[in-house]
C-alpha cells in the first residue's frame, strides 16, 4: 500500500506494467527451449542436414533460400511449407516460389524423424531455422546460436509473398526498402546477399541481365548466353560464383569485377552506397562470416509465433485441423 501512495498514479503503474508485458513476450525465443522437451532435437537435425548436402551440396543453398522466402512473408512461421489445397493457397504457387523453392522434401524427413523421439514438441519453423544455419555449416561457413520456441501459422499468404520477396531484377533501393520492411538494415541486406555465395541461379532469373544490363563483364555474360538461350532453356543452371559449393567471399569478389549473377547482386557494387561493405567483406572472410551470421539471427527474429499462437503442426505441409 505505500507503493500506491507513492506519487505514482494507477495510470502510471498500468502502463508500466503494460510494458514489462511485452518486453517479457518479445523474449519468449531461447536457445535453450528444447532442452528438456527435446534434447535431441538439433542433433537430429544437423545429422539429416549433413547428410542431405552430402548427397546434394546444392540443398545446403535451397534450405538456406528456403529460410529466407519462409520469414519474409508473415514473419518466420513455416507458412512456406503448407500445400495448397481444395479450399486453401498456400505460399508454394507465387512466383518467387514457383517451380524455384527446394527442400520440402528434407523438412519432412527431419519432422518425420524429430516427431518419433518427441511427438508434437518441435515446430517446423524451428526445423527450417536450424537446418538453414546447419547447412552453412555443412559447407564450410560460420555456426550461430540460433533462438528457438517459433510456432507454425495456420495461414500463409500468396499475396504478401509475390509482394514482399525481392526478386533477381531488382534495384539497390528496392532491396533496402524490401529489407527495411522487414525490420533488416542496409548492412543486414548486404551480409545476408552473401548468402549467394553458394548454390545455382535458372536461366530465367538472369536471361535479362546477360543480354541487357551493361555493368556486366562481356566475357562473362557471353559464357553464360551459351547456357541460356535468348528463347529456352528457362531451367538451365549456373553457379552463383565460382565456387558454390562452398560458403566463403567468392559471390563479393565476384561484384567486384562485374561478375554478379543477378541483376539484384550487381546493384550491390554498381557505384552506390553500399559499394565500400562489398568491397569489406571482399577481402575479409572473418568481417562477413560475424556480419552474416548476426543479420541470420535478426532475420529468424522476424515476427515468430510464440506461446500459445499458433501450432506445432504435426505434418509440416498441412495444419493440424
Amino acid at each position: 500500500m505505500a507503493f500506491l501512495s507513492s506519487s505514482f498514479s494507477f495510470t502510471q503503474i498500468f502502463f508500466v506494467c503494460l510494458f514489462c508485458f511485452f518486453l517479457v513476450g518479445s523474449a519468449t525465443l531461447s536457445p535453450t527451449f528444447y532442452a528438456s522437451s527435446c534434447p535431441k532435437a538439433l542433433s537430429i537435425i544437423q545429422t539429416a542436414v549433413k547428410a542431405a548436402v552430402a548427397k546434394d551440396k546444392r540443398m545446403g543453398a535451397s534450405l538456406v533460400r528456403l529460410h529466407f522466402h519462409d520469414c519474409f512473408v508473415n514473419g518466420c512461421d513455416a507458412s512456406v511449407l503448407l500445400d495448397d489445397t481444395s479450399s486453401f493457397t498456400g505460399e508454394k504457387t507465387a512466383g518467387p516460389n514457383a517451380g524455384s523453392l527446394r527442400g520440402f522434401d528434407v523438412i519432412d524427413e527431419i519432422k518425420s524423424q524429430v516427431e518419433r523421439v518427441c511427438p508434437n514438441v518441435v515446430s517446423c519453423a524451428d526445423i527450417v531455422t536450424v537446418a538453414s544455419r546447419d547447412s552453412v555449416v555443412a559447407l564450410g561457413g560460420p555456426s550461430w546460436t540460433v533462438p528457438l520456441g517459433r510456432r507454425d501459422s495456420t495461414t500463409a499468404s500468396l499475396s504478401t509473398a509475390n509482394s514482399d520477396l525481392p526478386g533477381p531484377a531488382s534495384s539497390l533501393s528496392n532491396l533496402i526498402s524490401a529489407f527495411a520492411k522487414k525490420g533488416l538494415n542496409t548492412k543486414e541486406m548486404v551480409a545476408l546477399s552473401g548468402a549467394h555465395t553458394i548454390g545455382q541461379g535458372r536461366c530465367t532469373t538472369f536471361r535479362a541481365r546477360i543480354y541487357n544490363d551493361t555493368n556486366i563483364d562481356s566475357a562473362f555474360a557471353t559464357s553464360l548466353q551459351s547456357k541460356c538461350p535468348k528463347t529456352g532453356g528457362d531451367n538451365n543452371l549456373a553457379p552463383l560464383d565460382a565456387s558454390p559449393e562452398v560458403f566463403d567471399i567468392g559471390y563479393y569478389k565476384n561484384l567486384i569485377i562485374k561478375k554478379g549473377l543477378f541483376h539484384s547482386d550487381q546493384e550491390l557494387f554498381n557505384g552506390g552506397s553500399t559499394d565500400s561493405q562489398v568491397k569489406t567483406y571482399s577481402t575479409s572472410l572473418a568481417t562477413f562470416f560475424a556480419d552474416f551470421t548476426s543479420a541470420m539471427i535478426n532475420m529468424g527474429n522476424i515476427s515468430p509465433l510464440t506461446g500459445s499462437n499458433g501450432e506445432i503442426r504435426t505434418n509440416c505441409r498441412k495444419t493440424n485441423s
